[in-house]
Formats: structure tokens, C-alpha cells, sequence
């Protein structure tokens, strides 16, 4: 079979074993890449162990900009014994297989219609080093050194790179940079060069930014105002509040005196670190924390508190597979009926739902400011996709003199001068109250707090009428959300489309490719992206609009179908799922296939029955 060709435009994947330090070489390949002026799309796809178990790592290269994955391999680095039989199962017909060749293999271990390249990496790191790690480490940079030949990538930007990264430890850069040349040269003098596959100098990236969602929502937490941050490590949540205590000690230290302007606690359980975040919000300070779904189901209660209270918290919820432990390096859409309707009795709470990492600063900073001004438990969804993995987004912006909305805040010179003030009462006919911070007036700034059936007053009452003013008076503040969370994103075919398409969070990147294929292919459609609940009326609009909707997400049970149906009372039979829930992010590939099969069907309509005489 013909090998394949392409610029610009191919999937290179990693196959590794977890711990071999293979990471940081797969990512110095994708960097190199981007570099030279062309997207990259990467994915590290691990194990939930230190090490030991399979690993892999998958890079879309591609000009086109398309930033979710494609589906389909087209070069193979197959490092790992364990997975070599899945793994070539994975390569596309034409496609390429690079191995370790270093011990023989008999032909029935390979494909007729794949193309071998073979380097005995093993057989020469032995032969160079004595020490069993630097054999391991050195391993992948040769790999690196020698796909760099085989792909055309600038070895000059390889180089810089690992420079970079070795700045200020001469004794790790040379070694690296000689295990790079040992690499380049091999592939040089040894392989047929190039191949197929090739990457091409351009200016592709323009002033896009190579950042995780993690990292991001955590700058997006230090520009919007939060000073307290309390978290139980929990995969994939993790490195989102190291982010912050990274960027905290840079930018929250007082020059002056030195001290920190800040609060990071890691708490002993997922308990106590939302308690903390309720205690500090309840104070007057914007907290936060990062968690994951365990922790979620772990803090109901305190989430039922805050928002029966009326007390302003921020929770980030990096979603994973589940249910219980689950699948903790894998992602998931699954937390999304979790958090709208976290704790017991009757609650709803404002999701956010970011599409990548500029939408994780945004949302991050936004969400500070609707917990103030709406005084409850906002909820920020990402996932592990978003989260742990590098993508190319838009440049963080920061408007100049942007202030924040601390929302109904009773101050002083209020209170001194009577200013009426019943904490749980609706004045303005938004189900909002206002409240006071601790310590406003010595004797009229009392802040009452109440986690029970109270009267407008905060004083206790288990009087009917009394609580159902209050969970009436939520559900005003709740429709009052509409229009300040932030709202969906239309797109529109060229053509008049008789079906929509609704998504959400990170499905965005494979589902912005999908509608091109489909378009390509004579479907036209609509979309929607929803970025929170509550559902704005444009939610509903677009629902009647059409005469049949697709709801894309990640997940078994539909869960925003769920959602959609539950809150605008849509007939279930209009929403039509497409559901992709294996652990690994959605691919364009899978939803074009989805959609099309679909559309078919309702075109042709439902096979008839042959009679029988």
C-alpha cells in the first residue's frame, strides 16, 4: 500500500510505560512542532499509577487549526511490548510504525499495510551509557532526535528547547543535547529520509498562547479577587491549586512587608477544605476549591449550606470518569446533574461550562464575581481534557480598571444611617438580599447567618409561609442568573438547517471539525454551544427553531439532555443524544459518524417490514 502523504496535517502517538520519563521528551517533540509555526494539538493519556502501567501520548499536528482529536493514528512510536498489538491496530493503512528494533520481531508481529522504521535505540543507548536511568532517559531524546530527521522538524528548535529547559543545570544540558544528536545522526546516515509525513515551517499560531486549563483557571482565580483557596489533592484537579500558589507567590506578596495576601490551605479531607471556602466566604473574602467528582459527592452538605445560607463559593470541578473512583486519569462530562442539583432538598446552581483554557481564565474570574453578586455556590466545569492537557487558546486578556462585583453589600455609612436591613429580604424583587462583612458597624452590621427555615429577619422560624418565601425567593434569584451568567454561542450554516446541534465544554474542538465534515458533505447544521445553566432564552429558541436537535457530550446517561428536558419542559423524543463516554476526549471522527448515520436514517425513515403473505 502507498505510504501516506501529508504537510502539516497527521497524528503522531506515543506508545510508553509510566515512569520512563517519556513525557517530558513527547512534549519537547510537540513543542518543537509548534515552534515552527504549526499547531499542535497534544494529549498525554496515562495511568492512574506512578509507574509501571501503559502510557501514551498523542500529537495532532495541524495547520488547519482543528484542536480536537482527529481519530486515527498515522505514525506509531511504539515504545511499549505490553501494547504493541493494540497499539498497531491504531495505525491508519499507509500509515507508519517506529520502533525499537534492537531485538528481532517476526513478520506475523507487523502489518502489510503499515511502513516500518526500525532503530535499535536500546542496543546503542547500551553501548553508551552504563547507567541503567540515563539508558532509559536518553532513549527518548534519541527518538526525539531521530523523528526529528524522518518529519523535517528544525533541529535548531529542538535545540533551543531543550536549552530552556536545562537552563541554569549544565550538567543535564550537554547530555541531552549529545543524546539528540546521537538520534538526528542515526536517522541521518541509517533511515530513508524523509518520509510521508512532514512538517513544513509556517505562521500558523499566530499570538495564540500553549497553556493547560488547569494553569489557567488558576491565574483566572488570582485576577478575579480570590484570596483563600482550601483543596484535598485529587486527580485531575491537582496542579490547578499548585498553579495558584505559584502564581500567588508571585503576585499576591506585599513589597513592602513581605507578606503574603493570600490563604492556600490543603485540608485534611474534601470536607474540610469546602468548609474553610464556606468560613471564608462568609468572612468577606473570595475563596475557592479545586476538586474532582468524588470530591464533589464528598461536599454536598457544605454546598446545601452555602447556598441555603446564601453564602458566595466558588467550586472548580475537573470532571473524570466515574462513578466512585472510577476511571481518575481518564475524562468525563459526568458531574454536570451533580453540581446543577448538588445537596439534598431543593437547590439549583449556576454551572460554567469553559470550552478551553481561555474560557477556564475567564470563567474562573467570572464565577468569583457571580457567587458575590448572586451570594451562592457557583460551580466551574471543566475536565481532564481541558484541565491537564496543553492547548492553543486566545491571549488572557485583563480589561484596565475592571473592578469586582461584590453584589448587595450593606456598608457602613448605610447601616448608620438606618438603612432598613432584614438579611434574607428581597427589596429589589431579585431574590437577591444583601448582607453585611463581619465587623461593618459595631452594633448595626451584625451579619446573621442561617443554615435553617428563618424569617426575612434571619430569625428563626419553622413557619411555612416563612420558608416558602425563602426557597421562592431562591428560585427568583436563580431566574435572575440568566442573564448574567455567561451566554450560549450560535453558530449558523450558510444554509437553512431544519437540525441543531447542542454542546457544551470541551466537546467545542471536535465538534467545530464535525460540522465542517458534515457541511463538506452536503448536512447542514446548527449550533449551539451552552457555556451555563441556568439556560438562557436562546436555549429555548434554538430548541424551537428546529425540527430535531443533537446533544453532544461526554457521558452515558445524556446528562444535559437530562437537564435540557427537565428545565424547559422539551419533549425528550426532539433531543437526541450522541454519547461518548470510553474515557478518552471525543473525537471529530466519532461525531461526524454519529450524525451522519442519524441524519440518514431520518431521511429514509424507519425500514418497513417485508408482508408476509
Amino acid at each position: 500500500m502507498s505510504p501516506i502523504s501529508a504537510v502539516n496535517d497527521f497524528v503522531v502517538k506515543f506508545a510508553n510505560v509510566n515512569g520512563s520519563g517519556s513525557a517530558s521528551a513527547n512534549e519537547l517533540f510537540a513543542k518543537s512542532i509548534l515552534r515552527m509555526g504549526v499547531p499542535v494539538s497534544p494529549r498525554n493519556i496515562f495511568p492512574s499509577n506512578i509507574q509501571g502501567l501503559p502510557t501514551w501520548y498523542e500529537v495532532r499536528v495541524t495547520e488547519a487549526g482543528w484542536l480536537g482529536r482527529r481519530g486515527g493514528v498515522d505514525l506509531m512510536v511504539a515504545m511499549n511490548p505490553q501494547t504493541w498489538d493494540a497499539d498497531i491496530r491504531e495505525i491508519e493503512p499507509g500509515g507508519y510504525l517506529f520502533y525499537d528494533s534492537s531485538k528481532p520481531l517476526p513478520a506475523s508481529r507487523f502489518r502489510e499495510d503499515v511502513h516500518v522504521i526500525g532503530m535499535p535505540l536500546t542496543e546503542i543507548c547500551n553501548a553508551t551509557y552504563t547507567d541503567a536511568r540515563q539508558r532509559q532517559l536518553f532513549k527518548n531524546i534519541m527518538y526525539v532526535g531521530a523523528l526529528s530527521v524522518l518529519l523535517g522538524i528544525d533541529r535548531e528548535a529542538v535545540e533551543r528547547l531543550i536549552a530552556e529547559q536545562y537552563r541554569g543545570k549544565e550538567k543535564l544540558l550537554q547530555p541531552n543535547l549529545n543524546a539528540l544528536a546521537m538520534g538526528c545522526d542515526y536517522a541521518s546516515t541509517e533511515l530513508d529520509h524523509p518520509i510521508g509525513l512532514r512538517v513544513a515551517r509556517t505562521d500558523k499560531v499566530g499570538d495564540r498562547i500553549f497553556v493547560d486549563g488547569n494553569s489557567a483557571a488558576a491565574l483566572g482565580c488570582v485576577y478575579g479577587g480570590a484570596t483563600v483557596c482550601a483543596w484535598y489533592p485529587i486527580t485531575p484537579s491537582s496542579s490547578l491549586a499548585e498553579a495558584f500558589q505559584r502564581y500567588c507567590a508571585r503576585l499576591r506578596v506585599d513589597a513592602g512587608s513581605g507578606q503574603n495576601r493570600f490563604a492556600i490551605i490543603q485540608a485534611e479531607d474534601e470536607l474540610a477544605s469546602i468548609g474553610i471556602c464556606v468560613g471564608a466566604g462568609w468572612n468577606g473574602a473570595r475563596s475557592f476549591t479545586a476538586t474532582s467528582g468524588p470530591g464533589i459527592s464528598l461536599m454536598t452538605e457544605f454546598i446545601g449550606l452555602a447556598y441555603f445560607a446564601e453564602i458566595p463559593l466558588t467550586i472548580i470541578d475537573v470532571q473524570r470518569g466515574g462513578p466512585s473512583t472510577g476511571m481518575p486519569t481518564r475524562t468525563q462530562q459526568a458531574d454536570v446533574l451533580a453540581c446543577a442539583y448538588a445537596s439534598h432538598g431543593d437547590t439549583k446552581h449556576v454551572v460554567l461550562f469553559p470550552e478551553d483554557p481561555h474560557e477556564c481564565f475567564e470563567h474562573a474570574a467570572a464565577a468569583l464575581d457571580l457567587a458575590d453578586r448572586l451570594q451562592t455556590p457557583v460551580f466551574v466545569l471543566t475536565d481532564l481534557d481541558i484541565g491537564m492537557n496543553q492547548r492553543l487558546c486566545a491571549p488572557f486578556r485583563w480589561e484596565e480598571g475592571r473592578r469586582y462585583d461584590r453584589g448587595k453589600v450593606m456598608t457602613h455609612e448605610m447601616l448608620e444611617a438606618g438603612t432598613p436591613f432584614g438579611r434574607y429580604q428581597d427589596v429589589d424583587g431579585d431574590g437577591v438580599p444583601y448582607r453585611t462583612y463581619p465587623g461593618t458597624h459595631p452594633s448595626k452590621g451584625g451579619y446573621f447567618t442561617r443554615g435553617t427555615t428563618k424569617n426575612p429577619n434571619a430569625v428563626y422560624s419553622e413557619a411555612g409561609p416563612d420558608y416558602v418565601y425563602n426557597v421562592q425567593r431562591l428560585l427568583r434569584k436563580f431566574e435572575t442568573a440568566k442573564a448574567l451568567v455567561p451566554q450560549p454561542v450560535l453558530r449558523s450554516s450558510e444554509h437553512k438547517a431544519r437540525v441543531g446541534v447542542i454542546h457544551y465544554g470541551s466537546t467545542g474542538p471536535a465538534m467545530e471539525e464535525a460540522v465542517a465534515a458534515l457541511e463538506a458533505a452536503g448536512i447542514h447544521l446548527d449550533t449551539l454551544r451552552i457555556r451555563a445553566f441556568p439556560f438562557s432564552d436562546a436555549v429555548s429558541d434554538f430548541i424551537q427553531g428546529h425540527d430535531q436537535i443533537f446533544v453532544v457530550e461526554q457521558n452515558r446517561d445524556g446528562q444535559l439532555r437530562t437537564l435540557l428536558v427537565n428545565e424547559l419542559g422539551i419533549d425528550p423524543a426532539r433531543l437526541m443524544p450522541v454519547l461518548h463516554y470510553d474515557g478518552t476526549p471525543i473525537t471529530a471522527r466519532f461525531i461526524t459518524g454519529e450524525i451522519a448515520e442519524q441524519v440518514r436514517v431520518m431521511q429514509i425513515g424507519p425500514r418497513r417490514k417485508d408482508k408476509v403473505a
